[in-house]
């Protein structure tokens, strides 16, 4: 083969292209020059084929082996019933593009647990402060104003009312009551009703974190259980309820509105007074001054509204209304014949008055229009009469130990029994939820017993019999939460025990016997949630104890 044939041979073979013009230029001079440079420029292109064709190839065989799995998986769903094939989709989401998701997103899930858990909290905390919703832009007074809810047609929230002035809440107020109440019984609020409350990943480290946290802080770790515990009283002995309206006359009567935080008192020296009690200076609100009128008992209607009051020596029925400010004598009641009346009892409920008479009479009026109902009579003199809690029976204690149980509607007798051990009843209450009742007898014990036993058995048997008296029980008075018994005798000084229930044991630390500052009680009145306890005794001093217990009035 010829020179000149054999270098374009090679010169073509070398560029890899088809021979033109110039290549067949021959074998010297300046075509030489040229078929260098060619020679140099396909180096470049020889490295890059090859990759280029790798690449090619793999994203061919990638698709290839798309193509095949997703033609399997097509003929293995054909197999598959659809309930099946739908759980899966539920479980997996949807991946029939690509399978490769579910394989990227169980990796993302297996990470996202292996993060630290002070990234995890500060999305809890960055959560936490996001509004968790948005406010109205704009409120409807008027709808407001209509939603009012009638708190005196139901007897529960007739319980959480603080004065008579709530006798209509709004919806939203009503709430926020229901929502006070509610904290107040749990102690606070429960963990399960907080809102924005950080969540942990796993028991153990909630377990670890809150040991952290006990071993941070110091404090009483021991919270304050909603039930009164027994044996020591933790009480304040405040300044006395009348300060601003000293006397040394008797005190006959203590009771606390049921419906304001206002205390009356009440004396042999014709006046009834009202403070305002805040346990620190107890101002006094105004007085009332009955003339010739030495005052055996007063006390408040059963809503606050009215202030009774009667003597020693006078058939007069005195009727102070407190919203009008007058005072209204009631001189005679039609059929009743009594020439003095002095003990009286209002019915929890406000409809009835319940006056003891002579030879054994008691009668029920009315207590809107003061008439009499009718009479009922026992064997011997009356020692004391109340009303039950829901005001449809009345006990009354006999001269010779008996008590009588009255329906208030027949007004006929549907029980009577011994007090076991009396001989001479002075004093009788009952418990405000309807459990106990509490006989005082002359010698000084006091027989709990149950309400059940007293209306069913003619021969109850006591739950306990408090003896730590030894005159006569004169005074008996239940707390509104029936946690508390109180009884005196006002024939010996430092006579008064405050017994706990439903242990029935009394409290050491009152009175304390070295002051000698009770004296002898003549009356005694729990306030309508306990938050106070006041006696009158017989030097003119309304004595205020704050007890610590009963965060409320």
């Amino acid at each position: 083969m010829p020179p000149e044939r054999r270098s374009r041979t090679r010169a073509d073979r070398r560029a890899g292209a088809m021979p033109g013009k110039k290549a067949r230029l021959g074998s010297g001079g300046t075509p030489r020059k040229a078929a260098r440079s060619s020679q140099r420029t396909p180096q470049a292109g020889q490295t890059a084929a090859p990759s280029a064709v790798t690449a090619v190839a793999a994203a061919a065989a990638a698709e290839e082996e798309s193509r095949l799995r997703q033609r399997n998986r097509l003929t293995l769903e054909d197999d598959k019933p659809a309930a099946e094939r739908c759980l899966e989709q539920l479980v997996f989401g949807d991946v029939e593009d690509d399978e490769d998701a579910l394989l990227r997103r169980l990796r993302g899930s297996r990470g996202h647990l292996h993060e630290s858990s002070d990234d995890s909290e500060v999305e809890d905390e960055a959560k936490d402060s996001l509004p968790s919703q948005k406010k109205p832009v704009w409120v409807d007074e008027d709808d407001e104003d209509g939603e009012i809810v009638d708190m005196m047609n139901n007897r529960f929230r007739k319980d959480i009312m603080k004065n008579a002035s709530e006798s209509k809440l709004s919806k939203d107020k009503l709430q926020k009551r229901l929502k006070e109440e509610f904290q107040h019984a749990m102690g606070g609020v429960p963990d399960w009703a907080e809102t924005g409350r950080k969540r942990r990943k796993s028991s153990d480290d909630e377990s670890e974190e809150d040991e952290d946290d006990l071993l941070q802080r110091t404090g009483n770790f021991i919270s304050t259980s909603t039930s009164l515990p027994r044996g020591i009283l933790k009480m304040k002995n405040c300044r006395p309820a009348n300060a601003e309206r000293p006397t040394t006359a008797r005190i006959s009567s203590v009771q606390f509105h049921p419906g304001a935080q206002v205390v009356m008192v009440s004396g042999v020296d014709n006046a009834i007074s009202l403070f305002q009690v805040d346990g620190k200076t107890n101002p006094k609100i105004q007085s009332i001054y009955l003339e010739k009128f030495p005052i055996f008992k007063a006390c408040f209607s059963a809503n606050g509204e009215e202030l009774l009051a009667t003597s020693m020596r006078s058939k007069v029925l005195y009727v102070y209304d407190m919203l009008a400010g007058k005072l209204i004598p009631v001189h005679q009641v039609r059929g009743l014949k009594e020439k003095i009346v002095k003990r009286f009892e209002v019915s929890p409920d406000g409809s009835f008055l319940l006056i003891s008479g002579i030879a054994g009479f008691s009668h029920l009026l009315s207590m809107k229009t003061k008439e009499l109902i009718g009479s009922m009579k026992i064997n011997g003199r009356i020692g004391a009469s109340t009303f039950s809690s829901d005001s449809k029976r009345i006990y009354t204690s006999s001269g010779n130990g008996e008590v009588y149980v009255w329906d208030v509607n027949s007004r006929k007798c549907i029980n009577r029994f011994f007090d076991e051990g009396s001989l001479y009843g002075l004093s009788i209450a009952t418990s405000k939820n309807g459990q106990y009742v509490a006989c005082g007898s002359k010698s000084g014990v006091v027989n709990i017993y149950s309400q059940d036993s007293c209306l069913q058995q003619t021969n109850p048997k006591p739950i306990k019999a408090i003896m730590n008296l030894v005159t006569g029980v004169t005074s008996l008075a239940f707390n509104p939460t029936t946690e508390i018994l109180a009884v005196a005798s006002r024939k010996m000084k430092e006579a008064v025990r405050l017994v706990h229930l439903p242990s029935c044991t009394v409290f050491s630390n009152f009175p304390v016997f070295k002051k000698s500052a009770v004296s002898r009680v003549q009356t005694m009145d729990f306030s309508p949630r306990s938050g106070y306890f006041a006696l009158g005794n017989e030097q003119g001093k309304a004595l205020l104890y704050r007890l610590h217990h009963y965060s409320d009035f």
